[in-house]
Parts: C-alpha cells; structure tokens; sequence
C-alpha cells in the first residue's frame, strides 16, 4: 500500500485540471492515498517479500510543480505546459512504487513541491518527515542538488538524481545515486566500441571537434581513454570536416566522432563525410559516431544510414515489448494521456527504489550494486564511488539501420 492520496479522478482527462488539484494536494505536503497495481508481469519482478520487522518504506519526493506561480482562477493551458515534465514523472513514479507496493510492503510517499529554489528546499529539509525518510527522490535539476549535498550527507540520507545528466563529480555527495549516465560514459562507451570492433593498425580515429566547451566535454573522455587504455591508435583531430578532408589518404578506414549536437553545424558536416564516401571512384572507408544528443535530433537519415552511424544513449523505449504496452495502457488507463519519457523514467525509478526497500528493507542500499533491473526506457546496473556515491553503468549503443534507431549493444 502506498499512503497518499489518490490522483485519479483528478488527473484524468486534462492536465490543467489535474495540476490545479495537485495545487491543494501538494501544499499539503503529505497526502495519504492507495493506488492500484500496475501488471502482473511487472510484479513478477519482485521476488522476495520484504523482512518481517521493515513493514513501512518513507520516501520524500522533491519535483518542482512550481504550484506558487499559478492562480487557480486565471492559470491558461500554456502555462501548465510549462509543468508536464514535473507532472508526467510525478505520475510515472507513483505507478512505479505502488506497483513494487504489491508485494506487501507498505510506503508512505511524502510528495513535495521543490519550485526549482532554493529557498524552498531549505525549508523543506527542516521536517522531520524528510530528515527520517529512507530515500530522497530528487530535486531534478543540478542547482537543487548541489544545495542538498550538505543536508544528504549530515544525515547520512540517500538522494536519487532521477534526470540529471550532470557528472557526479560536480556534487561531490557519497550518498548520491546517479541514474542518468553523464557525457563522460558516452565517450568512454564510444571509444571502447571502435577499439574492440576495429583493430589499431587498419584504422583511424578522427575527432571532429570545434573546441568549443559543450563540444570538448564528449571528445575528451574518447581522447583520454584512447590515450590510457588503446594507445596503438592513431587520434586525429580537426575543427572541421573540410579542414578533416585535406588530410586522408586511401587504405584506413576512418572512425569518425562528430563531437557537436549543433544543428547548423552538424548538418553540413554530415553532408560533407557522406559526399566523401560515396564518391564514385575515389570513395573513403568512413564510419560514424556522433552526439548522444542526437537521438533528439532530426537529421538525413539516408546519410546516416550510409555512414553506417552509431550513438550512444540512455534512453530507448521498445513499444513492442509486452511490460511497455502494459504500462502504456495503464498509464493511459488512469491518467488519459500518452506517457512522456519523463513518465518511463519516473516509473522505472519508482519501481526499482521500491522493489529494493521491500526486498531488503532498511539495508537496501548494500544491494543497489548487486540487484540489477531490466527498466521500460533503461537497465540499473550500479556501481560505487566513495567519493561521488552510485552511478549507473549501464549505457546503450544504437545503429542507424532501417530507417530506424536499432539497438546493437
């Protein structure tokens, strides 16, 4: 059973009703409600029932609903919008946890409304409700989680960053659980593909990389781990793909890692490294690599498909897989609205943060690099650092093929 109160009614059917509910809900701090199951099959991957004398998991979540910005009498559609990321994980969440709650463990959910200040957050860390919590899901953004450091490691509280892809040394937190990978995974992920699909003395790496700071952060981490793990190969670098061509010469095959996600530049450059393969006679081994933001991104497939592209990312949703269509017709079921990512990734850590407080109850934490979890949009698979706390390890690697994004590792 989850105590707090239940939302669907409330939810259903528009969201600027179901915000402006959550107005009254959330101030109150601790609504009490039970929600239903979600599927068998997402049960079924809890196996163990929680110990005898652990029979109620407390769980403080900080989302920043920002309900001190609207008036109840003239909010518009427009700016609730503005709030669907805050709703779609808040309600992914709670399905996540009341589904873990049907193994008969008891959660008392305190919700709170974080408004993405400060402030606020000062405020909030003074009840005794958070300071006695189990686990403390959020703030979402980097700012909030900085300002918890100090209070999370005063009182030796876990704190889950749930979207945050800002790496963990920028916190500086033991107790921190970091579920989204941050850049410097992906480029470690990238560079350790081409190294053990492509032997050193038949290829080159080329990073086209323009210096500047959102750029540099994904070539250094393929840069340093070529020069301390793979150091049989040969690293190029260049600002561009024109300055890039004056360069080659026929017999490697070039293994190519577009370091940008910007658009204006992206595009030309993509244009370019296809131009320079498919050229009838005089045609270049090239494969490429590019931006994990460009999952988000739309851009000519077809040269993507030929330059046999490959990214990296954290999030991917089969909608073929029998426990996604379940949720996506549960989720639809009770809140009348097609699930966000925010909403995957709210239910899998909902879910999974359950699932370990009700098998192992107050000792969770001595689990959370040895449980793994198969997630709707990711895999768990922690890992420990004394110094940053946990991080997810697990990252996956995509392939363009078939007019599509096909998953390949």
């Amino acid at each position: 059973m989850i105590l707090v109160r239940n939302l669907r009614q409330l939810l259903s059917g528009n969201k600027l009703v179901g915000l402006l509910a959550l107005v009254g809900l959330i101030a109150a701090c601790s609504p009490k409600i039970t929600t239903n199951p979600v599927k068998k099959e997402i049960e079924g991957k809890i196996a163990e029932k929680p110990a005898t004398k652990f029979t109620e998991g407390h769980i403080s979540v900080f989302i920043p609903f920002k309900l001190n910005q609207f008036n109840s009498k003239t909010v518009t559609k427009s700016q609730i919008g503005k709030a669907d990321m805050a709703l779609d994980f808040y309600q992914g969440l709670m399905l996540g946890i009341d589904s873990a709650a049907n193994l008969g463990l008891n959660f008392k959910v305190n919700v709170f409304d974080s408004r993405d200040d400060n402030s606020q957050l000062a405020i909030l860390t003074k009840k005794e409700t958070v300071k006695t919590s189990h686990l403390i899901i959020g703030p979402v953004f980097p700012d909030g989680l900085k300002y918890m450091t100090n209070f999370s490691i005063a009182n030796d509280l876990p704190i889950v960053s749930p979207l945050a892809a800002s790496k963990r040394s920028e916190f500086d937190n033991p107790n921190l659980i970091s579920v989204v990978n941050d850049i410097d995974q992906h480029g470690v992920k990238i560079a350790d593909y081409m190294a053990k699909h492509n032997k050193a003395e038949n290829c080159i790496v080329v990073l086209i990389n323009t210096k500047k700071a959102v750029d540099e952060q994904f070539a250094l981490p393929i840069r340093r781990q070529f020069a301390q793990k793979y150091p049989n190969y040969i690293v190029q670098e260049y600002t561009s793909t024109y300055a890039f061509e004056t360069k080659m010469m026929k017999g490697k095959k070039y293994l190519v890692v577009l370091c940008s996600s910007d658009v204006p530049f992206v595009t030309p450059s993509l244009s370019k490294l296809y131009k320079l393969k498919t050229l009838n006679t005089t045609g270049y081994d090239i494969q490429l690599f590019g931006h994990p933001n460009w999952a988000k991104q739309a851009y000519n497939v077809d040269q993507l498909q030929g330059l046999n592209t490959i990214i990296s990312t954290s999030y991917r949703v089969d909608y073929k897989r029998k426990d996604v269509i379940e949720f996506v017709r549960s989720y639809r079921a009770k809140y009348e609205f097609e699930p966000s990512e925010y909403a995957f990734k709210g239910f899998d850590i909902g879910l999974y943060f359950g699932q370990l407080l009700a098998k192992h109850g107050a000792r969770y934490l001595d689990f959370l690099t040895k449980d793994g979890y198969k997630g709707l949009h990711n895999s768990f698979d922690f890992e420990f650092d004394p110094q940053y706390g946990y991080f997810n390890k697990h990252l996956m690697l995509l392939q363009y093929r078939n007019l599509s994004l096909d998953l390949i590792e």
